[in-house]
């Protein structure tokens, strides 16, 4: 019997090692950058444009939606289809999207569909910054580096599972793994292929190359202000934003310069002038769709709310809802709860809220003449014992809830806090509704009898306005502006 099993086993090895084989003979393309072999069996262009088709109104919904002001779209698209002209695919479609969000991102998916958000137009300086970004970008697309990245998890999958995995892995599956699995981060050796592309192309579309490096720089110097801003150390960036999903360092582009093979441009081109036309008067921070944070006030003026949260607690605005922590492991979650509009409150606490989690001591209260309801439990996290309450909100013609998470030894020394952004919430006046104006990047020239500290009274961020000033303008802090050169500053 061992040794019938033992036969079996290295039959089944066999089987597996000739479809393996089979596969990736017959699924090596032609890297159409590199000229080099690459394995995309799984996925053909075909089904790379059908997926990218399928999943840009997602990822368009997903990021806020379009950004369409001050004709900032076209620039954009004249730009990458400037960069696409220079590719080794210069007929193939590309479709360039500004997103609406102040995040600052940049990502691509299958297909040639190619995003950046106005939170990095914000950031950047000049026409060759944003060009390396989009040359970036459009290299995985056309290195094909999805394609790819899914087929070698398909031969993962089928060496850990079993051929049958393998059937019927047609495009209506392959796009059922969602947008997000294009959004992981691809290998070191495809970012480095990517930065090899973006150079060889700004290059060849006549930008300075060395416009990635430097924009390199003015990446890290926001992380580190978020970090201030989020009230943790300027060495604790944060892990989810650019740097994270695109973990490129100067090095690296210094290997992409060698590595790139272009003969570097004579006279290379900024195009700072146009570029700082292009984006005064955009949207810096939130929009007005998304709400304003202030300081410990959290102000909508399209849902008519505002709010406060403690003092020693900062706040972030994401795209589903308005997060606060303290340095004592508390959390403060604001958020839509459509489940409740239609039902009691505390009937929403005691069925509908969730499943896993049992909240007791439900009872109905009035904040400020809207019916709201209550309800606590104490739960189990991967950070210890916390204690969960609840306050569902009726609003108008929708319902919000607070979700207070404290550690469970901790607990009740934020009952008093608490209870005042609970009651905190409320319509705005008239007042508040005409004050609360969205933030904008204001291009200034820096003539020469203009000072540092000119610019930075000019600033009206609520928090670090040196700093801001120095990280969206590329320099270091204290540091001035080279007499007549073009500046940035955010106002209302």
């Amino acid at each position: 019997m061992g040794w019938l099993h033992s036969i079996h086993k290295r039959h089944v090895a066999a089987l597996f090692a000739a479809a393996t084989l089979t596969v990736g003979l017959a699924g090596c393309s032609t890297n159409r950058a590199t000229g080099e072999d690459s394995f995309t069996a799984f996925m053909s262009p075909d089904e790379e444009r059908k997926i990218g088709a399928q999943e840009h109104p997602k990822m368009v919904k997903e990021f806020g939606g379009k950004y369409d002001e001050k004709d900032l779209p076209a620039y954009v698209t004249k730009i990458g289809e400037k960069l696409v002209a220079v590719s080794e695919t210069p007929d193939e479609k590309f479709t360039f999207t500004v997103l609406d969000s102040p995040i600052i991102n940049a990502f691509a998916l299958p297909g040639g569909y190619v995003y950046i958000t106005r939170g990095l137009t914000a950031l950047a300086s000049n026409e060759a910054e944003l060009a390396g970004v989009l040359a970036h970008e459009i290299g995985h697309v056309v290195a094909r580096h999805s394609a790819q990245r899914y087929s070698r998890g398909m031969i993962t999958q089928i060496l850990a599972g079993g051929l049958s995995v393998a059937i019927g892995n047609g495009a209506g599956e392959i796009i059922g793994t969602g947008a997000n699995a294009y959004l992981k981060s691809f290998s070191r050796e495809h970012e480095l292929e990517a930065d090899m592309l973006g150079v060889r192309y700004i290059t060849r579309a006549g930008y300075d190359p060395d416009a990635m490096a430097t924009f390199l720089e003015k990446l890290r110097a926001h992380s580190r202000l978020q970090a201030v801003l989020a009230g943790r150390s300027p060495d604790d960036v944060d892990q989810f934003d650019f740097m994270a999903t695109h973990p490129r360092t100067l090095d690296r582009i210094q290997q992409a310069h060698a590595q790139a093979n272009v003969t570097p441009v004579t006279n290379p081109e900024l195009g700072t002038v146009r570029y700082m036309t292009a984006i005064d008067g955009i949207l810096y921070g939130d929009g007005p769709d998304q709400g304003y944070i202030h300081g410990p006030e959290f102000v909508h003026v399209p849902l008519n709310f505002r709010f406060e949260v403690p003092d020693d607690f900062s706040m972030i605005n994401q795209p589903t809802a308005v997060v606060a922590r303290d340095k004592q492991g508390a959390q403060i979650v604001f958020e839509g709860a459509p489940q409740a509009r239609d039902m009691r409150l505390d009937n929403y606490l005691k069925s509908a809220f969730s499943k896993q989690i049992t909240l007791q001591n439900i009872e109905m209260l009035d904040i400020n003449g809207q019916e709201a309801a209550t309800g606590s439990a104490d739960v189990s996290l991967s950070s210890g014992a916390a204690r969960l309450r609840v306050v569902v909100i009726r609003h108008e013609d929708s319902t919000y809830q607070f979700l207070f998470i404290m550690p469970l030894d901790k607990a009740d020394s934020y009952n008093v806090a608490l209870r005042r952004t609970t009651y905190s919430f409320r319509p705005l006046t008239p007042q508040e509704q005409q004050v609360n104006t969205p933030l904008r990047i204001k291009v200034r020239a820096a003539n020469p009898e203009y000072t540092l500290q000119t610019f930075i009274d000019d600033m009206q961020v609520d928090r670090e306005p040196a700093a801001t000033f120095a990280t969206i303008n590329g320099l270091a802090t204290g540091e001035a502006p080279a007499p007549n050169a073009l500046v940035k500053v955010v106002r209302h």
